[in-house]
């Protein structure tokens, strides 16, 4: 079995972070995340301590099932974990999809831009997708934002989002050609 935590390949360094899989060590900042109503307000609301462990858990899982998953984005001049990007398909999800949230103190800084545009690039080149994804509520509009800089477009509407329920989701997506032409821009 692969070692996703040794191995270099499930390792990113960009200028000003490291997006790695996720250690237990994340775990107390990425609870404080998912206790932030403002962070959470478009992915499922604040989560208690215990579910948002069953979260975490869930994130470790989806890299021995899957072989990739959200990376842990560690802020390289703090080695604090700062938040959650990358490659996402949980069962029944619409389609894989590169995501992001950051802890709020770091918003508005490029962080999740820079984690994604590196995400991106690993999904084309170690994953091989033919296209990325966003899923993306349609009031989250700073999302949107993010995803318009990243060269996405919306691409379509769906009405559910499996373990989320009912709820309105735009789909934002890119192909690998497009990226590779200049969506970073």
């Amino acid at each position: 079995m692969t070692n996703f935590f040794t191995d270099p390949k499930y390792t990113i360094e960009t200028e000003r972070l490291i997006l790695r899989p996720p250690r237990e060590e994340d775990f107390p900042a990425l609870c404080a995340m998912a206790q932030d109503e403002e962070a959470m307000r478009f992915i499922g609301g604040v989560a208690e301590p215990a579910i948002a462990w069953r979260n975490f858990a869930t994130l470790v899982g989806h890299w021995h099932i899957r072989g990739y998953g959200f990376f842990s984005v560690i802020e390289k001049s703090s080695g604090d974990c700062i938040g959650r990007v990358g490659p996402w398909n949980p069962h029944l999800w619409p389609e894989p999809e590169v995501g992001w949230l950051i802890i709020r103190s770091h918003w508005g800084q490029g962080f999740a831009k820079e984690a994604a545009i590196a995400s991106i690039d690993w999904v084309f080149e170690h994953l091989k997708w033919r296209q990325v994804t966003h899923m993306i509520d349609p009031k989250n509009l700073g999302s949107a934002a993010l995803a318009k800089s990243l060269g996405s477009k919306p691409l379509r509407e769906i009405n559910e989002l499996p373990g989320f329920g009912e709820m309105k989701i735009d789909v934002w997506g890119q192909s690998k050609e497009q990226w590779l032409n200049g969506a970073d821009d």
